[in-house]
């Protein structure tokens, strides 16, 4: 098809001035316009002139929108700076006339044109500017009134109810206005169970009744009465396995659940946590993704992720209420609570347990010291610290009522120890207080938070339960560890990183929980912690600003070593003498130095013990003079080592620029070798070359990035640095002083 171009008015050629091309939708008998579109230019007027080439009469009734498959937007004043340089637009029919034709078509009466124009709408809806137009056309009204009196049927209903829900995202009208009446009609539709009933209805009623609960003043309570829990759960069962569905009855739960009463709530839990509806959970939600390589939260996807942490947050906040309450010293029940715990560890008789006064909770003092408690005299205190408060006391019940065996042995071996006694009471205190502050207990779901872990939707008390096995995991690490009281922060410490390694592994039950986290032995965590370091280091030697930062140290560092082996070689070394064809003299000995001022070698005999000073060395050789140094084989005196037991790789030489002279050493090790050999390529602007000066500069090296990245101690530090972001178009920044 041929483009026709058009001629807008002369303008400077700045940047304010777009090449575009602009086609008119569901018109091919109207030729593409490419057009020089003026951003300076109002919008009206460049729509007045698009329209005379076609010969489109009233420019008014129409608009610009964005062609693009993920942006059909209108074009306004606020939004034209999002047109680029080569931009398709297309001109359509401005949202006034759109609105007054779907509103014409809904009064219709005629059920094809009222689906048609529903069907338009609820794509339209998705734009702003559309969707206030229609607001102020009285159009959401008639959306409301029309789905409550029940005039929409089948498509219609459907296209309906997807825009109301579009209109309201917008935000700018308040939930506060739809009566009852209305409430009612949606709620009917979410509780009729037939299998004729729409999914894309199910979806927008169960949406809708989510942010009535969320976004209005009191309508929740309207919207609980209409909808049962039970009547969303078979939701998660629904014929068509629709996940947004599932996502959506998951959300309007956890809305319902959130703004309800403390008493509400605990019977919205019990529901959830009865065996039934966990199960209707676990099979249709998360045990789907078990036959997945992928994590659980990649399998279901993100939203629906998000659903079930919050709900794992809501239902593990019940137990904030005991978590903040501290132990009341005259409250009996706490009293007998303590007492039994006492019983069960050394009573085998647990048929009864009579009623105790705090006196004599208090003369079993000798009891409450083997179980460990800080306060033995009167252990009631020891849950007075919130967190954890009484809820301590309750997950040790819990272990002792429900595996009494395993408590018996625990309390049993920490009695009969001394040195590395690991005191029950003061670790459960402790280890409840650690659980609460890993799962986040008390505080409120996060916008972005998706990690939940699925072993809390396979047991009636799965708090308790992950105490019970991570209380035996803490006995067990601190023998390993082979720790004391005073170690007790380490232990608890490495306990913290064995229990989140384990959720992390998404087990599926608190049987493969309890299996994963008791192969994360101490000795294991303590590989894994030296392997991520050492992985650590590794990737940050070769991330960009770490080599930038190497480079750049790195001459520093070069000259820090040459100070130090230029040191050395002013303090002197003793070498033994060895003849010119190498051979060694016996109990002979010869010292070199260098002068202070790094110019002058003195050197000159000695004692086996003595250390001359430069004026008793007699020999003096200019810095000057030497032309290089040569090692090993190369060495004069090594030349010719046939039938002497003399290896060459401590020997090196200096040639001297005169010739045939030299001077011949034979170190006494390894360390003196490099030192003067690094010494003499230094004085001689050498590089220095030897195995111990390469070490020493990626030791010095790694010390000081080390040093210089202690402020940014468990911060990722990217491969590559970050864009720096393009200039502003002009630098007239607004600042308020306010």
């Amino acid at each position: 098809m041929s483009v026709k171009p058009i001629k807008m008015p002369s303008a400077t050629k700045d940047s304010t001035i777009l090449k575009i091309a602009v086609e008119m939708l569901n018109a091919p008998d109207k030729v593409p316009q490419l057009i020089e579109f003026d951003q300076s230019q109002p919008l009206s007027s460049i729509i007045q002139l698009l329209c005379k080439p076609w010969g489109l009469p009233d420019p008014d009734n129409y608009a610009l929108q964005f062609s693009e498959s993920n942006n059909q937007n209108y074009i306004t004043e606020k939004n034209r700076n999002e047109i680029k340089n080569g931009s398709v637009l297309r001109l359509e029919q401005s949202p006034a006339k759109t609105v007054q034709d779907i509103l014409a078509k809904i009064n219709s009466g005629n059920e094809n044109d009222q689906t048609t124009a529903l069907s338009k709408l609820s794509t339209l809806s998705s734009d702003l500017t559309f969707a206030l137009e229609f607001i102020n056309k009285k159009g959401l009204s008639l959306i409301i009134h029309n789905i409550e009196s029940g005039k929409f049927k089948g498509n219609s209903l459907k296209f309906a109810l997807i825009t109301f829900v579009e209109l309201m995202d917008h935000g700018n009208i308040s939930w506060d206005i739809l009566e009852n009446q209305f409430i009612n009609k949606v709620a009917s539709f979410v509780s009729n169970q037939t299998n004729t009933q729409d999914p894309k209805i199910i979806q927008s009623c169960l949406s809708i009744l989510e942010n009535i609960v969320l976004n209005s003043s009191g309508k929740n309570l309207h919207v609980e009465k209409e909808i049962t829990i039970p009547s969303l759960i078979s939701h998660l069962q629904n014929p068509y396995q629709d996940s947004i569905i599932q996502q959506n009855a998951i959300a309007l739960i956890n809305a319902i659940f959130s703004k309800a009463d403390i008493n509400k709530r605990k019977a919205i839990a019990a529901t959830l946590s009865s065996k039934q509806v966990r199960n209707v959970i676990y099979e249709n939600l998360i045990g789907a993704s078990e036959f997945s390589k992928n994590v659980t939260k990649e399998a279901l996807g993100t939203e629906l992720a998000h659903q079930l942490y919050v709900l794992q947050t809501l239902t593990l906040g019940l137990l904030e209420p005991k978590m903040r309450q501290r132990a009341d010293a005259q409250e009996q029940e706490s009293l007998e609570k303590i007492k039994e715990l006492r019983k069960i560890a050394f009573d085998n008789d647990n048929n009864s347990l009579e009623v105790t006064t705090r006196h004599q909770v208090n003369n079993s003092t000798k009891d409450y010291k083997k179980l460990g408690f800080k306060c033995e005299i009167d252990p009631i205190k020891d849950f007075n610290e919130v967190p954890p408060g009484i809820l301590a006391l309750d997950c040790m019940l819990y272990f002792a009522r429900n595996y009494s065996e395993d408590y018996r042995k625990i309390v049993l071996e920490n009695s009969r120890a001394v040195e590395h006694e690991c005191p029950f009471g003061k670790t459960s205190v402790e280890l409840v207080k650690l659980l609460c502050d890993i799962l986040h207990i008390a505080e409120p779901p996060s916008e972005q938070g998706q990690t939940y872990h699925p072993l809390f939707f396979t047991h009636d008390h799965p708090f308790e339960e992950l105490f019970c096995i991570c209380i035996a995991l803490l006995n067990k690490t601190w023998k390993e560890m082979r720790a004391t009281s005073e170690d007790f922060m380490k232990v608890l410490s490495v306990v913290r990183e064995q229990i989140n390694r384990a959720l992390s592994a998404s087990p599926k039950g608190f049987d493969k929980f309890r299996q994963r986290i008791n192969q994360l032995t101490y000795a294991e965590i303590t590989q894994i912690w030296q392997q991520e370091r050492t992985n650590r280091e590794v990737w940050e030697s070769h991330a960009r600003p770490i080599v930038e930062l190497k480079e750049k140290i790195t001459p520093e560092i070069i000259e820090l070593i040459q100070q130090q082996r230029l040191g050395v070689l002013v303090g002197g070394t003793r070498f033994k003498k060895y003849s010119s064809r190498g051979q060694r003299i016996k109990d002979k000995f010869w010292f070199v130095r260098l002068s202070p001022n790094h110019k002058v070698l003195h050197y000159g005999d000695c004692d086996e013990k003595s250390t001359p000073s430069l004026e008793e060395l007699g020999n003096k050789l200019s810095v000057s003079d030497i032309k290089c140094v040569v090692t090993g084989k190369d060495c004069p005196h090594m030349k010719d080592l046939r039938g002497r037991k003399v290896t060459p790789q401590l020997a090196f030489s200096l040639i001297l620029k005169s010739a045939e002279e030299t001077l011949d050493f034979v170190a006494p090790d390894d360390q003196i070798f490099n030192y003067w050999t690094d010494g003499v390529n230094a004085l001689l602007k050498e590089k220095m070359t030897s195995t111990s000066f390469e070490n020493d500069l990626e030791t010095l090296l790694s010390m000081d990035i080390k040093v210089r990245l202690l402020d940014a101690e468990g911060i990722d530090i990217p491969q590559d640095p970050p864009q720096i972001p393009e200039e502003p178009d002009d630098y007239d920044f607004f600042y308020d002083n306010n």
